[in-house]
């Protein structure tokens, strides 16, 4: 009887910790977790958090989120371009696990991205 009662406590306790780790993951979307993304602090405009990767870039992302929360149409799975003093972005939504996100990635091939979720 002690056993079991052992298995069903690990294997709560494993749930929890999966339960836990999860939604970290999916905050920034799919990549965060592997990248050097670093958050940023909330949109002043949308009240979303702001992700930057790399994570040198916050100050660059922030404007990139302003900028797109004011071009951004009423549907956001349009691409949007936005253009800052850090260069020019493509923004739209994607399908996170399981909420959508915002990213809008610099098309002048540096790999910078932002990534917006609420």
């Amino acid at each position: 009887m002690r056993s079991i009662a052992r298995g069903t406590a690990a294997a709560l306790a494993g749930v929890a910790v999966l339960c836990l780790w999860a939604p970290a993951q999916a905050v920034a979307g799919p990549d965060a977790a592997r990248s050097s993304a670093a958050y940023c602090g909330p949109d002043k405009a949308t009240g979303l958090a702001v992700w930057a990767d790399p994570a040198d870039s916050c100050a660059t992302a922030l404007q990139v989120a302003s900028a797109y929360a004011k071009a951004r149409s009423g549907t956001a799975r349009v691409p949007v371009t936005v253009r800052t003093d850090g260069g020019t972005w493509t923004c739209q939504e994607r399908q996170g696990d399981p909420n959508p996100y915002q990213e809008c990635v610099d098309t002048g091939g540096s790999g910078r991205r932002v990534v917006l979720s609420s």
